[in-house]
């Protein structure tokens, strides 16, 4: 009886990896409890986004119902989606 090694053979499939370079999203949806200056303000004081930026912002998320407001790695998409729950809006992050 012979004992060999084990041998071992790289696993050669990949589970998407360009999906990982790919940004993650920050949406942000309506709700029936924050006014829409507030959520202005909160996309100016959290994104230091002008005042026509985070108006437009708001507008599509008050028009269509979610609005992509930031994107980046994971782990910042995270902390900004945290942020905003901090502040009372709605929030989910997406690839």
């Amino acid at each position: 009886m012979s004992t060999s090694a084990p041998v071992i053979t790289p696993d050669t499939h990949q589970d998407d990896d360009t999906s990982q370079d790919e940004p993650w999203k920050v949406v942000v949806w309506d709700d029936p409890v924050n006014t829409m200056d507030y959520v202005v303000y909160v996309f100016r004081k959290l994104f230091g986004y002008d005042e026509t930026k985070a108006t437009k912002l708001m507008l599509e998320v008050h028009h269509e119902g979610r609005s992509v407001v930031a994107d980046g790695p994971r782990e910042r998409v995270e902390h900004d989606c945290y942020r905003l729950h901090h502040h009372g809006l709605w929030a989910t992050i997406e690839q």
